[in-house]
């Protein structure tokens, strides 16, 4: 087939107006990802892809997506990388988000919604709004302020927050700083007993729920971060004197013998321990990184006060189902018997209307508010709350 004088004019000037088209005009920044340097900006388009105007202050943000191209900008590329990692192919990663298209909303008319209660109670405590911020390693990595600015926008807006194992803070000082109940998350390494200590240590500190991940048990192929890392020319040493990762740097392991931890995994865990962390403390016990029905069965056989369903954001393992889609068939054993918590994908209002419909009693957010936390420090960890907030009074309104 031969085009025609006119339509070869025609089809020139179309690939000039796309050349000179801003969707084809990316930053240095955006560029990195247009190469090839991470797979993905999002698996949802980025705002700053058509533009390069970012925003200079949390108020001008319209949804969370505008902070990750500011937050991207402003973190060193190893940091921002390691946050924005999936594994391997990062397919779950991706079907987080994917999922969430596959439930559709079925709207009902003529009903009075002037007044909406956003408010959970979660063993026995009243919080004013389902969302809660999930546990999240090293936040000093993208603000100086850390875990203790995270929890300041906790106490600012009302919400729950969890502390990582892998914190930069201690539980006593983020407790200080949100000056209410702070929940604690459990990496358990390969040394039970180290485990117990952190978690009488924890318990001491006032903490009242632990949560123990169980799904993160060996190595990861995290490639996303493996090639911004080599785009960051910072000695690592510096900072990790003790190596990334290592567990010298983990203030809530102060004090206690870790010589014997071989790995801070924890391939070695049974249902056994968690009938051990039953025995070892009175605090309630939640078991994080759930999918499955079986699972959620074991976990009420065990004792277990709370289920977390999670595939940890798509870091855990590859080729897994987006975590909303597990979420049904978790609530079909647990609803009515101990409170259901979610996480992973959640960017909007909307997902987390979605994942409450279907069964959670809270819903967790950790990358959108570690972008809020990298492009503006603690402003913006309270303005990405503020936006779903507002999303999701939105469409419990609709």
């Amino acid at each position: 087939m031969t085009l025609s004088a006119s339509r070869l004019t025609q089809r020139r000037h179309l690939l000039k107006w796309l050349l000179a088209s801003p969707l084809l005009t990316l930053s240095p920044e955006r560029q990195l990802f247009a190469q090839g340097v991470a797979k993905r900006p999002d698996p949802m388009i980025w705002p700053a892809t058509i533009s390069d105007d970012l925003i200079v202050s949390p108020k001008d943000a319209v949804n969370v997506f505008d902070f990750e191209p500011v937050a991207f900008k402003k973190v060193p590329p190893a940091h921002f990388g390691y946050m924005a990692s999936g594994i391997d192919d990062e397919v779950t990663l991706r079907a987080n988000r994917e999922a969430f298209l596959k439930y559709e909303l079925r709207p009902r008319r003529l009903r009075d919604v002037s007044r909406i209660d956003m408010s959970i109670i979660l063993f026995g405590t009243r919080w004013k709004t389902p969302v809660i911020l999930a546990p999240t390693g090293g936040n000093r990595a993208y603000d100086p302020d850390g875990e203790i600015a995270v929890a300041r926008a906790a106490k600012a807006g009302g919400h729950l927050n969890v502390l990582a194992s892998a914190a930069g803070s201690s539980i006593e000082d983020v407790i200080a700083a949100r000056q209410g109940d702070v929940w604690y998350q459990l990496y358990a390494t390969s040394s039970p007993e180290v485990a117990q200590q952190v978690v009488r240590r924890v318990e001491r500190a006032g903490c009242p729920v632990l949560e123990i991940t169980v799904d993160r048990n060996g190595g990861r192929n995290q490639e996303t971060y493996f090639r911004l890392r080599r785009l960051d020319t910072r000695n690592c040493a510096g900072c990790h004197t003790s190596g990334i990762g290592s567990i010298s740097e983990r203030p809530n392991y102060d004090g206690i013998d870790t010589s014997r931890v071989a790995s801070m995994q924890s391939s070695n865990m049974t249902w056994d321990f968690i009938q051990k962390m039953r025995d070892t403390t009175k605090m309630k016990l939640i078991v994080k990184g759930i999918l499955t029905e079986e699972d959620a069965a074991l976990c009420l056989k065990y004792g277990v006060d709370g289920i977390h369903v999670s595939n940890h954001g798509g870091r855990s393992e590859d080729s897994g189902r987006g975590a909303i889609e597990c979420l049904p068939e978790v609530a079909r054993v647990a609803t009515g018997r101990v409170p259901i918590i979610f996480d992973s994908g959640v960017r909007r209002g909307t997902d987390i209307f979605k994942a409450l419909a279907m069964g959670a009693t809270g819903v967790c957010i950790g990358r959108p508010y570690l972008w809020g936390l990298g492009a503006f420090g603690q402003p913006g960890v309270e303005r990405v709350l503020e936006l779903l907030r507002e999303e999701l009074a939105a469409i419990m309104q609709a």
